[in-house]
């Protein structure tokens, strides 16, 4: 079997841990019998030992129950920036080992029920962990939005990335995340509605600031430039900008490569669509 799924940018802001969409850059996995276990990978994360600790092969092997398989794993999702590589990668290995239900799989293993939620199903999700299952529903989303990414040429691991968040958070925190969020998703709705303080965050982007002392600048500047909003990308490093045209992302991904040189940070700005399909499977 292969398959193929989306990467994803999950928050959006005040959706902490909640809300993820889907986007056009893609991970490709193969599964095959084979007498014993091989594993070739393509792209993005090739540099990984191709090994049995190698995600792909560990999620195969959790739905196979045995290592007599050889995968082929291509990837276009940059590892450790915030575009959800792990869960897509976690899906696309589940469905192409032929589990029955890959979004379990993916939210288990990968641990973010919002990112695998969005490499399945595509487009716009909300998403829990349920009993221990992720339950998911998909969200209304304005096809005229266009997104850029900011892509540094570093790695931020979400664990080191939770590492400094806060324990608890004061209870007007929370009440302005709620109202922002709400503002948030009817914004990307209906595009025309959508403005800069919906994407606002007082949980998590200001205390990761001092992962990324630049991002809080290089966010000004995508909304300068015409961003919608801007706001960080999962746990980082890479922030996202939402634009309400295709033409205004294109300027914006402009500006959001002047900005990353001007701020000394090594990456790169992607011009990105939603991926509105999801997880795709076929017979090979």
């Amino acid at each position: 079997m292969r398959a193929r799924a989306p990467a994803s940018s999950a928050n959006l802001g005040p959706g902490f841990d909640a809300l993820a969409v889907a986007l056009d850059r893609y991970v490709e996995v193969e599964v095959r019998g084979a007498p014993t276990f091989v594993l070739h990978s393509e792209g993005e994360g090739s540099e990984i030992p191709p090994d049995g600790d190698h995600l792909a092969a560990r999620v195969v092997r959790k739905v196979l129950g045995h290592d007599r398989f050889a995968v082929r794993v291509r990837s276009q999702i940059p590892l450790g920036r915030g575009l959800g590589s792990s869960a897509a990668l976690a899906a696309a290995a589940a469905a192409a080992a032929g589990a029955s239900d890959p979004l379990a799989v993916a939210a288990e293993v990968d641990g973010h029920a919002e990112n695998a939620a969005a490499s399945v199903l595509g487009g716009l999700v909300v998403a829990a962990m349920i009993g221990g299952r992720p339950v998911s529903r998909c969200l209304p989303l304005d096809p005229s939005l266009a997104y850029v990414a900011l892509v540094p040429d570093r790695r931020l691991a979400t664990v080191e990335a939770r590492s400094v968040l806060p324990s608890e958070v004061p209870f007007a925190d929370a009440v302005a995340n709620l109202g922002r969020m709400g503002l948030l998703l009817a914004g990307l709705a209906d595009g025309a509605s959508l403005e800069p303080f919906a994407g606002e965050d007082r949980l998590h982007q200001g205390a990761r600031a001092q992962l990324f002392p630049q991002a809080p600048q290089l966010l000004a500047r995508l909304v300068e430039a015409g961003a919608a909003v801007a706001c960080w990308s999962g746990a980082g490093p890479s922030l996202l900008a939402i634009c309400r045209s295709a033409s205004e992302a294109d300027r914006v991904r402009e500006a959001g490569e002047v900005a990353l040189a001007e701020a000394n940070v090594a990456g790169e700005a992607l011009r990105l669509s939603a991926d509105l399909g999801g997880l795709v499977v076929e017979k090979v």
